[in-house]
């Protein structure tokens, strides 16, 4: 069988599991022998076994003389609660493994390859590469940078409009287009989103997927002007609000109040003093851990996070209507560029279609 081939079904496997491994990547691996597939599995939430040891424990035959293909390169380091994936290759017999990308966390990157290879294992590694790498894009910013990949998603018209002048938003894209939103919302660890969304739309930011995942909610609310009856307050697993640092020395009472019946209500807080560094933010959500970080608000949210320079993807669906008037909100509010050589570059640009919206995807930083 073909090496990319293999590869490729390796990164389908790997999906399934989409939302349910992080902080740990998602892996796919293939057991084959004698010309066919002998044992695959894929890495299934942080604590179980990784996706090579499980294709080795599941093979019904010896193994001696196989190949082993596996997106990530196998690891070797032992502080973990699974064994390394480099010693259960090496006692299986397996004689060539394939690998998609080198693995970029340090207590890997490349001595998983060597250690195989010192114990006299064919290492082919690069084969979908590409395809690889954009499968743990959240797993490679995370291990890099330590901050969470943020993708930008917005619904608007053809004339660029994400709302009328009174707020109107739902729905603008299509069933199909939603239900890949769906989807996405399943496979991150967060979403944010501001109180002006909380207020105008009332949303949970849920996922209606079967088999899907609710993911943390975090909302912008720097007046903390939360309704106690928001919907998104009362759905697992979690709610933040990021909000202006107060104490009981502050005149607002009422406030105080407030404070402490969201408390009540489970609802953590991540304050800030001065004006919201969305850097800063995002580098507290990375110390908790979380890897991936999906935007769904409007104009102004959008606007804060391009400006800060924190986006790493856009998902922009393009809907057939459009809606006219200058009062209406536009996709991306804040300030404005003079020069088009000034605009934000989108790259590596795909194009979907959802019966008539179109999904513009790609990248600010790549």
């Amino acid at each position: 069988m073909d090496d990319l081939r293999l590869m490729k079904r390796c990164i389908m496997l790997a999906k399934k599991a989409a939302g349910f491994t992080s902080p740990n990547p998602m892996v796919g691996a293939i057991i084959l022998k004698g010309g066919k597939v002998i044992s695959e599995a894929y890495h299934q939430r942080p604590g179980t076994l990784h996706a090579e040891a499980l294709a080795i424990k599941k093979a019904k035959e010896e193994l001696k003389g196989a190949t082993l293909y596996v997106n990530l390169e196998p690891c070797c380091h032992k502080d973990k609660r699974t064994p390394p994936c480099t010693q259960e290759i090496i006692k299986s017999g397996i004689s060539k493994v394939v690998v998609g990308m080198i693995d970029p966390n340090p207590k890997v990157s490349g001595k998983g390859i060597k250690e195989l290879e010192d114990a006299g294992i064919e290492v082919i590694s690069g084969v979908g590469e590409e395809d690889c790498r954009r499968l743990n894009e959240n797993y490679v910013k995370y291990i890099r940078t330590g901050l969470p990949f943020v993708t930008l998603k917005v619904a608007m018209t053809l004339d660029g409009k994400i709302a009328t002048p009174e707020g109107q938003s739902k729905w603008i894209t299509c069933e199909k287009s939603r239900m890949f939103v769906h989807r996405i919302r399943s496979s991150v660890d967060a979403i944010l989103t501001a109180i002006g969304t909380v207020k105008a739309d009332n949303p949970q930011l849920t996922s209606r997927i079967k088999r899907g995942r609710d993911s943390i909610r975090i909302v912008i609310d720097p007046n903390l002007e939360m309704p106690l009856s928001a919907r998104i307050l009362d759905v697992p697993p979690q709610t933040f609000i990021v909000t202006k640092a107060f104490d009981s020395s502050m005149q607002n009472t009422e406030l105080l109040k407030k404070k402490d019946k969201l408390i009540e209500k489970g609802i953590r807080f991540i304050e800030y003093r001065g004006n919201l560094d969305m850097k800063w933010l995002m580098y507290e959500l990375g110390k908790m851990e979380i890897t991936s970080l999906l935007l769904e608000g409007g104009s102004s949210l959008s606007a804060h996070a391009l400006e800060d320079d924190i986006v790493d993807k856009v998902l922009f669906f393009i809907a057939p209507k459009i809606i006219g008037g200058r009062e209406s909100f536009p996709a991306v509010g804040g300030k404005r560029f003079r020069r088009l050589e000034d605009a934000y570059v989108v790259k590596n640009i795909k194009v979907r279609r959802f019966a008539d919206d179109i999904l513009v995807e790609g990248y600010i930083h790549d």
